[in-house]
């Protein structure tokens, strides 16, 4: 993930954007503050609580989110900032010849915002994509369509991409890694707990819902979603769980290109690397091997109909959040509400902005100002958060719930 924090250095004179520099005394809270502390808890007992408690006791989750800490807080206030530069940037003419990541910022912004557009367009804009998966015709057809979908962010089937090697962090490699799936992880199809049953049923629902809202009748949109469901469940029988995924050791099997090969027979890797253009792709870590014995399995013998069905629900899935707003709902009911317990959506220019600090990334050079270096510094502890690998002060959550 990239910020567009360190915006240009002309949109500070285009605009006037300067941040005003505030004490440091006025402007940050204490980094240890006593009020916090729940003296009524023995440290010695549950540190956590003494150490929080008071801040966990007086403090609500705001509705829109489904965990809240310390992180948290940074990132609201680094969100206000993102959307005043924005904002600003949308409304301010500038040459693009001059100032050309000025102009993405402002454009991007003005039409993730410009509701009556995106009402009036639906799908309009996937249009090409979803002709694409419904001339399927056979096996080739799958492979060369999955492979499309990992060009443009869509990581149907499998996980696809480019790290560095665990073994020598001075060379990138290509990754492999288990996937496919439309719930958070293999728990969510597998377990038999009265909660992950009923979590499958209300999943079929939406993927059913998501599939009329594209214009399926009812009764075939209720039978696709069955056969999304079945697939999915295979995939996840096939995966580690969270816990195997946490040894380096399993999950570092670095092989090349004719040993992958090997592994899956009916899948052309060469076909697909020539497609996400990777003529050469060099060693590849394959994390999870006996996945893709079992996903090479499901590549020959799933029906062409059934993996259209697979890849419709995959590209709608992904970009529901920017879709119109039947879609938007829809996806928030489910992926936020249903899994994670938060109660309602963010305002449309929080999503966007987010958005686009995730899409467009660093679009110059770092603006003035001594706003920026906090900023910044806000945002990367706030990437720490989202994972949900940060030891927060006196984070908690709405709901346990494994994240996605």
């Amino acid at each position: 993930m990239k910020s567009f924090i360190p915006i240009i250095i002309s949109l500070t004179c285009a605009v006037g954007l300067r941040a005003s520099v505030q004490p440091q005394s006025a402007q940050n809270a204490p980094p240890l503050d006593p009020k916090n502390v729940d003296p009524s808890v023995k440290p010695g007992d549950d540190f956590f609580s003494y150490a929080n408690g008071a801040w966990i006791k007086r403090t609500e989750i705001p509705p829109e989110y489904s965990r809240w800490g310390a992180f948290n807080e940074l990132i609201e206030r680094n969100n206000d900032s993102l959307h005043t530069i924005a904002a600003k940037t949308s409304q301010t003419p500038v040459d693009p010849k001059l100032a050309p990541e000025t102009q993405k910022v402002g454009d991007y912004y003005a039409s993730g915002m410009d509701e009556k557009a995106i009402e009036a367009a639906r799908t309009q804009p996937l249009a090409e994509e979803f002709q694409k998966i419904d001339s399927i015709k056979d096996p080739q057809d799958v492979l060369k369509e999955i492979a499309h979908l990992h060009s443009i962010g869509i990581n149907a089937f499998f996980n696809f991409g480019a790290g560095p090697d665990a073994k020598d962090s001075t060379h990138d490699i290509a990754q492999a890694v288990q996937g496919g799936l439309g719930m958070p992880d293999r728990d969510y199809y597998t377990k038999q707990d009265a909660d992950m049953k009923q979590k499958r049923e209300k999943y079929v629902a939406h993927v059913t819902k998501m599939l009329t809202l594209l214009g399926e009748p009812a009764d075939k949109a209720a039978e696709d979603a069955k056969k999304i469901m079945a697939l999915e469940t295979k995939l996840a029988e096939a995966s580690r769980t969270r816990v195997a995924l946490r040894d380096p050791i399993k999950n570092y099997n670095k092989m090349g290109v004719r040993q992958f090969q090997d592994l899956t027979p009916d899948w052309n890797w060469s076909a697909y690397f020539n497609s996400v253009n990777l003529p050469v792709p060099g060693d590849i870590n394959v994390h999870q091997p006996e996945f893709f014995k079992t996903a090479n399995t499901l590549f020959t013998t799933t029906p062409p109909d059934d993996w259209k069905a697979y890849l419709r629900w995959h590209l709608v899935n992904a970009t529901a959040p920017y879709l119109s707003k039947d879609f938007v709902d829809e996806n928030f009911d489910f992926n936020e509400r249903i899994l994670r317990g938060t109660q309602q959506d963010k305002p449309r220019w929080k999503r966007v902005v987010i958005s686009e600090d995730g899409d467009i990334g660093r679009a110059g050079q770092q603006f003035e100002g001594g706003a920026g270096r906090s900023n910044q510094n806000a945002r990367l502890d706030g990437r720490a958060d989202q994972t949900g690998g940060a030891q927060e002060t006196g984070g908690h959550e709405r709901q346990d719930r494994l994240s996605r």
